[in-house]
């Protein structure tokens, strides 16, 4: 893409929140299914896209999200993102005592406001400046920061996330399932891969999740429309890459899952 600026990989510890600097942000350009491998740090993240869907994974769930949402991500959790196309990738470090509440202690997707993206494309994105900051660049940076959390305490959490389960087997599946979700509809089909019978992994789904296979699967085919339907993908392009045999049928699901037709679920998503 003409204009398109990238970024080179500055380890996190570059950026690593200090008493003078609490909140750091960075950028970084990740090629279509790049990895950022597993790891953790002491200080919160908040990981969002300009352009571009991301999937960040924890422990206990993963999260699927288009621009204008974002993972929160607490101090010591340990995560990885993945790109689910080519994306421009922003990322926030801040300091464990910016946002200390008990709500910020969770794993969780936030809505990301026009005025905070903007606000983040203004903060500078370099482990160091160059050249070093003014007094005057140093208030506005300040300035912007505080904007920032502002904004930040305001954005509003969405259920966006899907569970993952500790049962290696079972995990296994589900990960296959979030790679290509459309690839089988049913659970005997899912079965036959894994090796094993589709009662044993109903079973699994219901005592590692609290649900059912086909609970589980709604709650991921909607975050993964979520991001072709923010690239503007047609309902039956979204249907047919899910594997759903019309797009009346996958409206259906969506209407069934969330109570509501999927022009108005994508709207208020």
């Amino acid at each position: 893409m003409p204009g398109r600026q990238s970024f080179p990989a500055f380890s996190p510890e570059r950026f690593a929140p200090t008493r003078q600097r609490p909140l750091r942000a960075k950028a970084r350009v990740l090629e279509h299914l790049a990895d950022i491998q597993p790891h953790r740090h002491d200080w919160a993240q908040l990981v969002f896209s300009m352009t571009g869907a991301v999937r960040v994974n924890t422990m206990a769930a993963t999260y699927i999200v288009p621009p204008s949402r974002a993972v929160w991500i607490p101090p010591g959790l340990v995560h990885a993102v993945t790109a689910i196309e080519q994306c421009d990738l922003r990322t926030l470090y801040l300091g464990p005592e910016l946002l200390a509440g008990e709500a910020w202690q969770v794993g969780r997707v936030l809505e990301v406001s026009p005025l905070l993206r903007e606000l983040v494309l203004a903060l500078p994105a370099l482990p160091d400046p160059t050249p070093p900051e003014t007094a005057e660049d140093a208030e506005r940076r300040c300035s912007i920061e505080r904007l920032v959390l502002v904004e930040l305490q305001r954005a509003r959490p969405l259920a966006l996330g899907v569970a993952l389960p500790q049962d290696a087997r079972l995990r296994r599946l589900c990960k296959a399932m979030l790679d290509e979700p459309g690839r089988h509809t049913g659970l005997d089909e899912w079965a036959r891969e894994a090796g094993a019978s589709p009662r044993t992994l109903s079973r699994l789904f219901r005592e590692q999740l609290g649900t059912s296979f086909a609970q589980w699967r709604s709650q991921l085919l909607l975050a993964h429309a979520l991001t072709l339907a923010a690239r503007g993908r047609p309902m039956s392009h979204i249907a047919t890459e899910l594997g759903y045999a019309s797009a009346s049928a996958f409206t259906a699901m969506v209407t069934r899952t969330v109570g509501m037709p999927p022009s108005r679920f994508f709207e208020r998503a």
